[in-house]
């Protein structure tokens, strides 16, 4: 019979640890959890739970952790999480995929949607990441760890719901170790842009500038965090009021990522801050607001992964509503409201209300 375990590590996750293991120990063979150096009720709480509970002295460098943590396994496959994830739907195909895969050398992919914070609302974004892994696949990089294998990729479908982010700030942590990995590999685009996205948490928009702008001279079209970096660079950008260099960014990837809803949708909120920056300067630029949204619907979600939810429906029909309202364009502005609302969205529904008191 072909196993699996689940294999994690955490430090000090009482609060989160059972929501994590209730959602899957019943489907792995064995849970391995590596303890970090936690002071709470973390170890007691995977004992609970069955798990084989192992502790490690942490020295700054996660893919030492994890990979200790694989070590310690004893299955076929392993199924790695971190314990403020838990799976929200379709778990039953894990088994299949490694029935279906067993001596075949593939990385299974789940979709992680992390609960996050822009522009001062809460988001889902959703991210397809490497986590099931055949025995002998191991991770490499002390931080942002990525699985060091040239196996391709395969979508499992399993949903992980994250909420991490919300409750914690890790720049703190992430920033120095980043920085450590960086000595080594000064040209490297993708701790460069880790870098940027730290800075970013901490609000230094101008040192985040010129990480993001280093990664961006640093990556190549087939990597794939591009998209992600990209989209980042204008939010910076926009924070920043770079309007040039974010012309200059755009011109330069448009075509590249004409099929990324985020991008198109970040580019309609650059275009309306630089037209009214100065709007006897760029009034020309007025109508690709309207066009930049209209692309995302276009696009429409897909399965739409590695992006915020609703960016290719309820999201950019909400911000294009608020285009048409400015714009005086009043019944445009309530059939965006009324299809966003459909979708459940809040925002719309009290905007329509608003409109159609008025």
């Amino acid at each position: 019979m072909v196993t699996i375990s689940l294999v994690m590590i955490v430090k000090n996750e009482e609060a989160n640890l059972s929501r994590c293991l209730e959602s899957i120990y019943s489907h792995v063979d064995e849970i391995i959890v590596v303890d970090t150096g936690s002071s709470d009720c973390t170890m007691d709480i995977a004992k609970r739970f069955g798990a084989k509970v192992f502790e490690f002295e942490w020295i700054n460098d996660f893919s030492a952790a994890r990979n200790y943590a694989i070590e310690q396994s004893t299955s076929d496959w392993n199924i790695v999480l971190d314990a403020d994830e838990y799976v929200s739907s379709n778990i039953n195909n894990l088994k299949q995929f490694i029935a279906e895969y067993n001596n075949k050398q593939v990385i299974g992919k789940l979709v992680i949607n992390s609960k996050t914070v822009l522009n001062d609302e809460q988001k889902n974004t959703r991210s397809s990441v490497s986590r099931v892994l055949p025995r002998g696949v191991y991770f490499t990089g002390k931080i942002h760890e990525q699985v060091d294998s040239i196996f391709p990729r395969i979508g499992i479908g399993i949903e992980i719901l994250h909420d991490g982010y919300l409750y914690s700030n890790k720049s703190d942590r992430n920033l120095p170790l980043l920085l450590l990995e960086l000595e080594e590999n000064k040209n490297d685009g993708y701790i460069l842009y880790q870098i940027a996205k730290q800075y970013s948490l901490k609000n230094e928009h101008g040192t985040a500038l010129e990480f993001y702008c280093k990664s961006f001279e640093n990556v190549n079209t087939s990597d794939n965090y591009l998209p992600l970096l990209i989209v980042d660079l204008l939010y910076c950008v926009i924070s920043s009021k770079e309007y040039e260099l974010g012309l200059d960014i755009i011109s330069q990837t448009h075509e590249l990522l004409e099929h990324i809803t985020d991008f198109h949708f970040v580019c309609a909120i650059f275009y309306m801050e630089l037209v009214f920056s100065d709007i006897n300067k760029y009034i020309n630029y007025f109508h690709k607001i309207e066009n930049e949204y209209l692309r995302c619907l276009e696009i429409g979600e897909l399965s739409n992964v590695d992006s915020v939810v609703g960016t290719g429906s309820f999201l950019a029909l909400y911000n294009l509503g608020t285009f048409y309202e400015a714009s005086n364009q009043i019944e445009k502005a309530k059939k965006c409201y009324i299809d966003a609302s459909e979708y459940g969205y809040q925002k719309a529904s009290e905007r329509l209300k608003k409109l159609t008191i008025h």
